[in-house]
């Protein structure tokens, strides 16, 4: 039995079947009194609503009954910037690749409510997050922003994120829509993507967001989609957005990404940003002609009105100094519970007597890599490292710093390697390797400088410095046993030497509180809550998108269809470093059964139960992963998809039931002559575990036809699809 008051453990992973509504009362929608008619004023008049003032700023219609709304990046954090040109401070929270490993969508909800609170105490209206899109591959420099190779998860946190924003009147801005999964030539190139994986993957997470957290603005990306620019793409943003998912909020461009105003608005964009003088008189001129039909105009208009109303009177600025202190501490509570314990050989947490040695080594540890670059980027109101917060838990124990390594140089943002046998590398890895010796235990904290992982431009490998990679492979040749900390914010490609640590911890990107927060989850005051939001690897030329990236002639071509991330290697079968879902806690745990019933059969409703025991001697928690595959398909279809999670927190020796409720969705793949979503009969398999490759528990269950017969095309098999590259 579930016990009362846990959430999370009995999810709302209902495939879009509600229209929750995050408690904000509907306004009126266009057409239904708040339009140009109702003011009597012309549409012509409207079309400086259209475009925004300035950077930041919209444009007001006291007539109308808006205001001037402000809009600010970004998604860990507030950039507000002043008129200096200068940003505000504003808690750095970790990026959503680090909150997404903790697998938890009430503390997504409860960072979005803290970025909401300052937000309204900085005058900001509209926060310009989340990002949504799919890790398709893991060179995009932009992944530190993004959610998870898996569109449900990317949905229910996304979602989750977006209702605590707008709880505090703070409109979100989920982005970017759609197949912006690259920053290389970003503005120009054409995803080349079909149908089908579009429904089931890229537009998957966006749909989800839109039925369960009813986002007041939407950001259309840079890139072209099919060859039409994402600004100005009638199916998108009027057909599948607005028509067939019943989206009543505004649609925001990406800055500078409108190449042309009236084609934008008749696919149905409402608001061009940043200003741009030249815009208005395009669009009067297209009204003029009659190539811009005036309802178009009036629709976007009234969109504006509508998202000023939500958001409410002005609202005076006025810091974040009293809730400062609260948000750093979510903060460092959020980095460890996105912390990914990756290995562990029962070295952590660490006990350490008084007067023993405790070595730490590497630039992170001092001068910490706290979140990537671009418009994400905020101004920390206090940064921790980890050298001064273990020193401060630890004051009878002698904690002592060497470097190891020096930060590479950074030329127009692509890194120039430091050779690891130039006189300068040689020295700093002797010092460390000297200080190692003798010690107790020894963290070495390994990444790339500021700068790497950034908007505008993609890395271009999976590999660490040289320096540290020669630096961590002679340290494990040492008698002190090794703990090694990774900061990024995607995937990288480790050394032989991974095998050889007594424990490797996944901190990611930690935001201002990380290294306070890597001290607690060393130590055992925090848990490494993390679990992988996407697979890690062996090689670059594992991943799915390796034949294809970055396209040739404008284009890149989405060839791998639907084996995205996982779906890919468990279809290949291909080992790699980490899979998806995978983390370690401090304890242990263990699924006792699993039980499927179809409670609902004509639209294939199934419940399933999953005993889950905790078998160490420490409290602790896991995320129990529920899986589906349908056993025969008709179509190319991944051998299993993620359908739920659930995080569940158990004392020791403590065993609970965790319930969740699968749809119809969750056996259906796109129909695309249908046009519909559909399934066909059969058998399906339902997988419990820990990861996906982690699956001991398994059932199935058989689902009656649906009532509209699919009419699909035959597919090429994956095995086609790579010949086919």
């Amino acid at each position: 039995m579930d016990p009362p008051g846990r959430r999370a453990e009995r999810p709302r992973h209902r495939h879009l079947r509600s229209r929750r509504r995050a408690g904000i009362p509907l306004l009126p929608g266009p057409g239904d009194g708040v339009g140009a008619a109702a003011r009597g004023s012309p549409v012509s008049a409207d079309v400086d609503l259209l475009v925004g003032d300035g950077q930041w700023l919209t444009h007001a219609d006291p007539a109308g009954g808006a205001r001037a709304l402000r809009l600010s990046d970004g998604p860990s954090g507030l950039r507000r910037e002043r008129a200096d040109g200068s940003t505000i401070p504003a808690t750095c929270f970790p990026p959503a690749a680090t909150l997404a490993a903790s697998w938890d969508p009430d503390l997504l909800e409860e960072v979005g409510v803290a970025l909401g609170e300052e937000a309204h105490r900085l005058g900001v209206d509209v926060l310009l997050a989340p990002g949504v899109n799919l890790k398709r591959t893991p060179l995009c420099g932009r992944n530190f922003e993004y959610l998870s190779e898996d569109p449900l998860l990317a949905g229910v946190l996304g979602a989750a994120y977006v209702r605590g924003v707008q709880s505090i009147g703070v409109a979100a801005s989920v982005k970017h829509f759609a197949a912006n999964n690259q920053e290389h030539r970003r503005h120009s190139v054409s995803a080349e993507v079909d149908e089908r994986s579009l429904r089931e993957l890229y537009l998957s997470a966006f749909e989800w967001i839109v039925a369960e957290a009813s986002p007041w603005t939407l950001m259309c990306a840079y890139n072209r989609l099919n060859g039409v620019h994402a600004s100005q793409h009638h199916w998108l943003l009027t057909r599948v957005l607005r028509e067939e998912w019943g989206y009543d909020g505004l649609v925001v461009s990406d800055w500078g990404a409108v190449h042309d105003p009236a084609a934008a608005v008749r696919a149905g964009l409402d608001l061009q940003m940043p200003g741009d003088a030249a815009a208005p008189p395009l669009l009067r001129a297209a009204l003029a002609d009659r190539s811009l039909p005036e309802a178009a105009v009036a629709q976007a208009a009234d969109r504006v009105r509508r998202l000023a109303q939500r958001c409410g009177p002005e609202r005076p600025t006025t810091g974040i100094e009293d809730v400062a202190p609260a948000h750093d501490q979510l903060a460092r509570r959020a980095a460890a519970a996105g912390t990914v314990l990756l290995a562990n050989d029962g070295t952590l947490p660490l006990t350490l007597p008084a007067r023993s040695r405790l070595v730490v080594i590497g630039r992170q540890a001092s001068r910490p890599v706290i979140q990537g670059s671009g418009s994400a980027e905020v101004v920390p109101t206090a940064v921790s490292t980890l050298q001064e917060s273990l020193r401060l838990a630890l004051p009878d124990v002698r904690v002592e710093f060497a470097p190891g390594y020096d930060w590479e140089e950074l030329v127009e943002g692509r890194r120039v390697p430091r050779d690891p046998d130039s006189p300068a590398a040689q020295r700093l890895r002797a010092q460390a390797l000297a200080l190692a010796s003798g010690a107790d235990a020894v963290v070495v904290c390994l990444g790339h400088p500021h700068g790497i992982e950034s908007e505008g431009y993609d890395r271009l490998d999976l590999d660490l410095p040289a320096d540290q990679d020669r630096l961590v492979a002679e340290l494990v040749l040492g008698a002190a046993p090794v703990v090694a900390g990774l900061t990024t914010g995607a995937p990288l490609v480790l050394g032989e030497w991974r095998h050889q640590l007594a424990a490797l911890l996944l901190p990611g990107f930690g935001g201002q509180a990380g290294g306070a927060a890597l001290a607690d989850v060393l130590l055992g005051v925090s848990e490494p809550g993390g679990r992988l939001a996407e697979t890690w690897p062996l090689r670059l030329t594992d991943s799915p998108a390796a034949p294809t990236y970055p396209g040739e002639r404008g284009t890149v071509r989405y060839g791998e269809g639907v084996f995205v991330g996982y779906r890919w290697y468990d279809a290949l079968e291909r080992e790699v470093a980490y899979p998806f879902g995978h983390g370690l806690g401090y304890t242990t745990t263990a699924l006792t059964g699993i039980e499927a019933v179809v409670v609902d059969p004509a639209r294939a409703v199934v419940e399933v139960r999953i005993g889950v025991r905790n078998t160490g001697e420490r409290p602790g928690g896991c995320v129990v992963q529920v899986y589906t595959g349908e056993d025969d398909p008709v179509l190319p279809r991944p051998p299993r998809e993620l359908r739920a999670f659930a995080r569940v927190r158990l004392e020791p020796g403590e065993q609970r039931e965790v319930t969740v409720e699968l749809d119809g969705r969750a056996w259906a793949f796109w129909d695309v002559v249908g046009a519909a979503w559909q399934r066909t009969p059969g058998r399906f398999t339902i997988a419990a575990g820990l990861s996906s490759r982690d699956l001991p528990l398994s059932t199935t269950v058989t689902l009656p036809a649906d009532p509209a017969q699919p009419r699909f095309v035959d597919e090429d098999t994956l095995a086609e699809r790579l010949q086919g590259r």
